[in-house]
């Protein structure tokens, strides 16, 4: 199976816990390609929150405030399953990337 293929799997079944009804929305063309989209690419909240799922890193800054959802301010359906990101933000949610140096003696 290939990356985007397993990518599919756990959208599939990460979406169906949530009492929505099972969608299947293709995340392959927006993943892992740097920023190719934003909220108004996405017909329902619910795709653009499987783009965040596949790739929590938000490329395509669909968490701009970094709660772990994507474009709340798109139509149904929606799943409102906030997305685990375990990296450091800045103020208006983008990732911080550049490590963190100690004070040198």
């Amino acid at each position: 199976m290939t990356a985007v293929g397993v990518i599919a799997a756990i959208m599939l079944t990460a979406c169906a816990g949530n009492g929505s009804p099972e969608r299947r929305f293709d995340v392959a063309p927006y993943v892992h390609k740097g920023h190719v989209a934003d909220c108004d690419t996405f017909k329902a909240q619910a795709d653009a929150q499987a783009v965040l799922r596949a790739d929590t890193l938000d490329p395509n800054e669909l968490d701009r405030d970094g709660d772990g959802i994507a474009c709340p301010g798109l139509p149904h359906p929606k799943d409102k399953k906030p997305v685990h990101r375990d990296f450091a933000t800045d103020l208006d949610g983008a990732p911080i990337s550049d490590p963190v140096n100690p004070l040198q003696p």
